[in-house]
């Protein structure tokens, strides 16, 4: 039977919904405040939650966004008010609520509100990170206060960053909720028919992961795309984890398209320069996979978790992700120690002696190359050749992979169980 948590500090509106409900086949749980409703969803995961946004201890709003920093939001959440605005149902929405309902509330739209969001909530749940549980570092509020302040525009925005850093999250945040999002795996409809990714993008967002690595014909594609935006009501944002300014200057790049995309150029911070996080990152995406049923109940040792903190992570967010979930399959206990983590890992004299391998009498260009291609020949042989898994550790598309390993004269067999 589906769980249902009712959260409303009026107890008339509390007891009219668990009686509609519980009338549908719903089990109904019932809480009059955020304290309670905390204790009910530690308790155990509702499968929908109703949450009231004016109540007098904590309101609705603060209660969503500390769940979807916490990790807990996993459940789908409708919002209801009876002094609800456009602003403050955008504003649930954008936090991660499903849908707002305002009092007083029509019993069919309830019941198909409901019906919908349980149908929404029913797949499974997986291991991922928002925005809003990257951390309280410094660097992570300002780069929340940006987002914050650009996310009612409607230019195209550029994220710039190092490979793996999260741009989707950020991206994620400035779409508007119930609108198309677009984000194809290649950019070949660029080269072949741009307006087509508008049609499919219409009213919503388009999200392209690296412009770095377009061709100069899939570039054309984008300069048409981006003069017809205004028509099609579409939203462009872009990720590139290369200098385009240094592309430009290369040829490699068009000086026009660069303009027009880096009005609004907002930079994503590795991993490593909010460390601090990291213990917390970790935690997060491990108890989301213990919630999602995905792996048995694990819990972090401390110097494990000192030991992530204090780790390079070149292919950031991403390959944390990668290595908790490495770490919660493989470890043979409940907590995971120091030596699960060192063994997972490469070991930081590896590292070491690869720097001390490079030349740095190099141009900057020369000496960049040189270092990728010590790079990527490190994590090819530390994944034995596999390149999914490369590409998912360095935080590339596999195709962009294939297509930076051939420029930088590495050679891979492709594997057929790729």
């Amino acid at each position: 039977m589906q769980q249902i948590l009712v959260v409303d500090d009026e107890v008339g509106i509390r007891e009219l919904l668990s009686e509609i409900l519980s009338e549908e086949g719903y089990h109904v749980r019932l809480a009059e405040n955020a304290s309670e409703a905390r204790a009910q969803r530690a308790r155990a995961r509702p499968d929908l939650v109703l949450l009231d946004i004016w109540m007098p201890d904590t309101d609705g709003i603060t209660l969503l966004k500390e769940w979807a920093s916490a990790g807990l939001l996993t459940m789908p959440v409708v919002m209801m008010s009876g002094h609800g605005t456009i602003d403050t149902a955008v504003q649930a929405t954008r936090i991660g609520a499903y849908d707002f309902l305002e009092k007083p509330i029509a019993l069919q739209k309830l019941l198909a509100t409901v019906g919908r969001a349980l149908k929404h909530g029913g797949e499974p749940q997986q291991a991922s990170l928002s925005l809003a549980t990257l951390g309280r570092a410094p660097l992570v509020a300002e780069l929340k206060a940006r987002l914050e302040r650009i996310a009612n525009l409607r230019t195209p925005v550029l994220f710039v960053s190092e490979p793996g850093c999260g741009i989707d999250l950020c991206a994620r945040v400035l779409h508007a909720r119930n609108t198309p999002w677009v984000s194809p795996d290649a950019n070949t409809l660029l080269a072949e028919a741009p307006l087509e990714l508008l049609t499919q993008a219409r009213e919503g967002t388009l999200f392209l992961h690296e412009v770095a690595e377009l061709s100069r014909v899939e570039q054309k594609g984008l300069m048409l795309l981006l003069s017809k935006l205004d028509r099609y009501n579409a939203r462009l944002i872009c990720g590139a984890t290369r200098q385009l300014a240094e592309l430009v200057a290369l040829g490699s790049f068009d000086a026009r398209l660069y303009a027009a995309l880096s009005g609004t150029t907002v930079r994503v911070p590795s991993l490593r320069e909010h460390r601090e996080d990291v213990p917390e990152i970790a935690k997060l995406v491990l108890s989301q996979m213990i919630e999602a049923k995905q792996v048995p109940p694990r819990e972090f040792s401390t110097a494990a978790l000192n030991a992530l903190r204090n780790y390079e992570w070149p292919g950031n967010l991403l390959q944390l992700q990668m290595t908790v979930q490495t770490l919660a399959q493989t470890a043979l206990t409940e907590q995971i120690s120091l030596e699960d983590v060192e063994r997972a890992l490469p070991q930081p004299a590896n590292g070491r002696q690869l720097a001390r391998d490079l030349e740095f009498d190099l141009p900057l260009r020369d000496a960049r190359d040189a270092f990728e291609r010590v790079y990527f020949e490190y994590h090819i042989g530390k994944e034995g050749g596999n390149i999914s898994r490369v590409a998912e550790t360095v935080g590339l598309e596999r195709t962009h992979l294939y297509r930076k390993l051939k420029q930088l004269g590495i050679k891979v067999n492709r594997r057929i169980d790729e």
